[in-house]
């Protein structure tokens, strides 16, 4: 009897002695069991996010930036295509003046050497280009309609209207201080300074980020200076050199200086 109870509390005490190790793990708190593992994922998984954001927005910019270098690279194009239509309107008006003093005479047409329409043709409408569709609907197709009406010497006044009505149609659109510099030039061109004027200085208070701000700003002196106003024009051209270093507003604002000083 005494043997077999001794034997019994043997086998009572190495159970009780293998159990107790596992009962002390399991009274550990079960949130330390590969809790440091959990947290680097996480980590490592917020890092990635943040990358992923931080590139996103990287890209975004760089979107951003090209927009605004091909709309001011198209604006120098326009630009460069209409002072060369107004140097070939010229040119058309100066062979008509010879021909007129040589009373008639045959003169080389332009059309021969260029493959142009001859300069008269434009009298009897051979020459005359197409009406261009306005008001499309479509900000990019309207204002390409203006722009070929403002390399129409003829067609002014035109042109004046179509792109009024652009910036009244598309108040958010990108090609917005094109339009109203065009406008100022246009104006500028027709001898209406003051309106000129405002629609430079639109241009330099609405989009002084704009390729042609500069631009703008330095017709706004010139126009002063036209008026006699050379103090006023000064204070412009200072402006332009100041705010707008390095661009070719800037470096024709430093030229009027000099001569005023």
């Amino acid at each position: 009897m005494i043997s077999n109870f001794r034997s019994h509390l043997l086998s009572l005490s190495l159970l009780v002695g293998v159990a107790a190790p596992w009962a002390a793990n399991a009274q550990a708190p079960i949130s330390s069991v590969g809790s440091g593992s959990v947290e680097d994922r996480v980590t490592q998984l917020e890092r990635i996010s943040n990358a992923h954001s931080q590139l996103l927005t990287q890209l975004q910019q760089q979107l951003s930036d090209n927009q605004a270098d091909i709309d001011s690279l198209r604006g120098q194009i326009q630009e460069n295509q209409y002072q060369l239509n107004q140097i070939v309107e010229q040119q058309k008006q100066i062979l008509l003046q010879i021909d007129s003093l040589s009373g008639g005479s045959a003169q080389p047409s332009q059309g021969a050497a260029t493959g142009q329409p001859a300069a008269g043709a434009a009298d009897s409408g051979a020459s005359a280009a197409p009406a261009a569709p306005v008001q499309s609907g479509d900000a990019n197709t309207d204002y390409n309609a203006a722009f070929a009406l403002a390399k129409d010497a003829a067609r002014q006044d035109e042109a004046i209207a179509a792109f009024q009505n652009f910036v009244k149609k598309y108040p958010d659109s990108t090609y917005q201080p094109n339009a109203n510099y065009w406008l100022g030039q246009l104006n500028y061109n027709k001898g209406k300074k003051d309106d000129a004027a405002y629609y430079f200085a639109s241009v330099v208070k609405n989009y002084p980020k704009s390729p042609k701000a500069s631009d703008a700003m330095f017709k706004v002196g010139v126009i002063m200076q036209d008026k006699g106003d050379s103090a006023k024009a000064k204070a412009v051209y200072q402006q332009v050199v100041a705010k707008y270093p390095g661009t070719d507003g800037a470096k024709q604002a430093q030229k009027r200086l000099s001569a005023i000083q």
